[in-house]
């Protein structure tokens, strides 16, 4: 039957050639025709005929003058046409309106084709069928001054386009997804590495001093153009004291703890306008009205006891190649410190119960003859002198049977605080047991250590100790000064010298300073 239809319309295109006028025509004309006809024009065939209806493109050709004068059967089947759409001398411009009228163009793209046909230049657009299928139009001018149109459906081809494109977005979203996580991975082991080396130099650190100089260098130089300080409660427990500050902060000598939002609420505070947040008065006092838009107060917690506070100013960051969260990152470094001061301070506490007197809060005799030994090593190799003083409080013995141990033990702490109060920095201040004390001058001669046992004497003669709604009796006490060379070379010679010039102020009437045999004034032959 195909063969027929199409013999039918080879046939009517060679009589209307015959005519003189050029006519490819659809289904309509393919229906006409008698089959002796047919027959007659299958034996002779018309290739260009052939080809045209063989084409998977509708053609149309339109005039000058824009009338139809030629198209193919498969116009119908690609524009989704009836045969009444389109017939040999349809007008252009009702075949365009009627494209409008089914929405497969708009009026605009009608009017801007119909210009464009007028000018006689090659031009192309898409229809979008009301099925849903995409046509490509593409219009070439030809000599005559009419133009050929052709008809492609292009819907696979969109669809495989729109495939491939969405293909692409998911390609490239996991590329992005992929490259995030892995700059994210990296980010956490920078992190990680940076806070394994912070950990190693906390944890070898000796003093407190020495831990806050590693946070601020590590924050210095982690956190690059933050700002921040670092305060510790001070033993009163009354105020933080500023021990440290980074990125040029400036840091209070001491702040309240109701200063703070994050001691108040007893956790992390994050200061940001962007939500409702309130400035710490700590931080409105240093910068009033161009305090830091964004910070954070961490509370330094060791223990489960509140031990101090970070303050990390966020505004100034100019590099976030080393943490990838910088909030995260003070957050986890605070925890790393918080433990560190914990560890430091369970340390020292350790090591004052080991080498203090619980009494008096002076070192003990152990450590005392460690520093002793040391304190001689140096000024061995360097050359200088080095003084004891090795002193006990007059008639101690009479006073606790006369007043009892609590008075006696209120005496021992009263010449404990004035030794805390006389001697400090490199001094050595020590009961060596029951109300014997010494002192190690590491760099005094005779006359400097002569002169800091008078004082000493005339020190514990002024205190007044009231005790049992009375006055105590005044306490003195007697030294002895032995020098190192000259009273002997090592920790055992200085000691015994000091004791017998001890022993010699006591003979002397007590209450009174006296110097070892062979320093110069001394009284001993």
């Amino acid at each position: 039957m195909r063969h027929e239809a199409d013999s039918a319309r080879l046939a009517e295109r060679d009589t209307s050639r015959q005519a003189g006028v050029q006519d490819i025509r659809g289904p309509a004309a393919s229906a006409r025709g008698s089959a002796a006809a047919d027959r007659e024009t299958i034996a002779t065939p018309n290739w260009d005929n052939e080809v045209l209806h063989a084409m998977e493109q509708g053609v149309l050709v339109w005039s000058r003058e824009g009338i139809c004068e030629m198209f193919n059967a498969r116009v119908f089947d690609v524009l989704e046409l009836r045969e009444s759409d389109l017939q040999i001398g349809t007008q252009r411009r009702a075949f365009l309106a009627a494209a409008v009228a089914r929405g497969e163009i708009t009026s605009d793209r009608a009017e801007i084709a119909e210009a464009r046909f007028a000018e006689g230049r090659p031009f192309a657009f898409d229809r979008k069928l009301p099925s849903g299928r995409t046509v490509a139009t593409n219009i070439r001018p030809v000599r005559g001054g009419g133009s050929v149109v052709t008809f492609t459906d292009i819907s696979k081809a969109k669809r495989a386009e729109a495939e491939l494109a969405l293909a692409k977005r998911q390609a490239d979203r996991a590329h992005e997804q992929a490259r995030v996580a892995l700059e994210a991975q990296q980010s956490r082991q920078r992190e990680a590495r940076i806070l394994s080396e912070l950990d190693e130099w906390l944890q070898t650190c000796k003093s407190l001093d020495e831990l806050f100089e590693i946070v601020r260098t590590f924050m210095d130089r982690t956190l690059c153009g933050s700002t921040g300080e670092l305060y510790i409660y001070s033993n009163s427990r009354d105020v933080l004291d500023g021990v440290v500050s980074w990125g040029g902060a400036a840091l209070h000598d001491h702040i309240a703890p109701d200063s703070c939002w994050s001691l108040r609420r007893g956790r992390a505070y994050d200061h940001n306008p962007d939500t409702i947040s309130f400035v710490c008065d700590h931080v409105g006092d240093h910068h009033h009205d161009t305090h830091p838009k964004r910070y954070l107060c961490l509370p330094i917690i060791a223990h489960g006891d509140t031990v101090g506070l970070m303050h990390v100013g966020l505004d100034g960051l100019t590099d976030a190649r080393l943490v990838g969260d910088p909030k995260g990152f003070a957050t986890q470094v605070n925890e790393h410190v918080s433990l560190a001061i914990a560890n430091v301070k369970l340390r020292d506490e350790l090591r004052d119960q080991s080498t203090r007197d619980p009494l008096t809060g002076l070192y003990n005799r152990r450590y005392f003859l460690d520093a002793m030994r040391n304190a001689l090593s140096h000024a061995g190799r360097k050359g200088h002198e080095s003084a004891l003083i090795a002193f006990d409080a007059d008639k101690f013995k009479s006073f606790n049977d006369n007043h009892g141990h609590d008075a006696g033990d209120m005496v021992l702490r009263a010449i404990g605080q004035a030794l805390t109060e006389l001697f400090e920095g490199e001094d050595v201040p020590c009961r060596f047991g029951g109300e014997e004390f010494a002192v190690l001058l590491p760099h005094a001669d005779a006359s400097t250590a002569a002169e800091a046992a008078e004082k000493l004497r005339t020190t514990i003669e002024a205190v007044e100790l009231r005790y049992g709604g009375g006055v105590l009796p005044t306490v003195t006490v007697s030294s002895g000064v032995a020098v190192y060379p000259a009273s002997g070379n090592h920790p055992q010679d200085l000691i015994k010298a000091a004791d017998e010039a001890l022993y010699q102020a006591k003979a002397d009437g007590r209450n009174r300073v006296c110097l070892a045999r062979g320093l110069p004034g001394s009284a001993l032959g």
